[in-house]
């Protein structure tokens, strides 16, 4: 038999890998089940339980051009953000991109898992992290959860200083990632804010949640014309509006340092990656008029 080195690397190689449900269990505590929306769906989306996870691309969106990067890396599992079939389906053939999507993955040996809206309202989070990203300090959940009040979608918090509307856009845009369409502003650029509301994704469902929170400022995603006109006639919170995939990719970083901190203390080392592909649809900005 051989001995064990002093340093334990004989014994580290002959531990066995996490399993693709052990992965799950820890993205289960990352993003708690219990702070799911009604209609969500946050699940194991295909793979065995049983199979070894050596390493995971973790991206917004089950998308080719993610299925492509984590068969290129050799991942084991790809854990996104938003679920592959969020309605329901009849089939999962590979007639259509969603099915074609499932055999690549399952062909490939690869797992494919999310956490969506449980992600977004967990502490550390996308809202906490979207939070963080724009400076925000003492914050607290826009829309608390039944399940836990101290955690939510979206979140409410204040700069450490007031700021032009203008300036801390500009600060917001410089924080996100980015994408074709960039960041929108809508309000006075002059107008000084220092109380900010926050929530990854599409935020029209939050618009009054925003105001009723005493927001200066609005950061949010997909926002539509006249929720939008509408809002702001009636004032503030004035809007910044990013791209659904630059709001939400932010959570990412933090929840692979969550999970590579899980398997240390199990005695694994997990290898992540967050995907750097821009999966909004948008792939090119061009400005309008003479």
């Amino acid at each position: 038999m051989t001995q064990p080195s002093p340093n334990g690397a004989q014994e580290a190689e002959t531990i066995r890998p996490l399993t693709v449900g052990e992965v799950e269990a820890m993205l289960r505590a990352a993003a708690p089940p219990q702070l799911a929306e009604s209609w969500d769906s946050n699940q194991l989306i295909c793979g065995d339980p049983d199979d070894p996870v050596h390493s995971i691309l973790l991206a917004v969106d089950p998308v080719a051009a993610v299925v492509d990067e984590a068969i290129a890396r050799g991942a084991n599992m790809v854990i996104t953000h938003h679920p592959l079939y969020l309605r329901g389906t009849d089939h999962v053939s590979a007639i259509d991109p969603k099915g074609r999507v499932a055999h690549r993955l399952i062909r490939a040996g690869i797992a494919l898992a999310n956490a969506h809206t449980t992600l977004d309202a967990a502490h550390g989070g996308v809202a906490s992290a979207l939070a963080a990203r724009v400076g925000l300090e003492r914050t607290r959940p826009l829309q608390p959860s039944p399940a836990d009040p101290s955690q939510g979608i979206g979140r409410v918090g204040r700069l450490p200083a007031p700021a032009r509307l203008r300036d801390f856009a500009e600060s917001v845009a410089a924080a996100l990632p980015d994408s074709a369409p960039g960041l929108l502003v809508g309000g006075d650029p002059e107008a000084v804010v220092e109380t900010v509301a926050v929530s990854g994704g599409a935020g029209d469902s939050l618009l009054e949640a925003a105001r009723a929170a005493g927001a200066d400022v609005f950061l949010t995603a997909d926002l539509r014309h006249h929720p939008a006109s509408e809002h702001l006639e009636a004032g503030r919170p004035y809007l910044l509006c990013g791209t659904h995939w630059a709001t939400e990719w932010v959570g990412l970083p933090p929840l692979a340092a969550q999970l590579e901190a899980a398997a240390a203390a199990r005695g694994h080392r997990l290898h992540t990656h967050v995907s750097q592909i821009v999966t909004d649809p948008w792939a090119l900005r061009l400005s309008t008029g003479s």
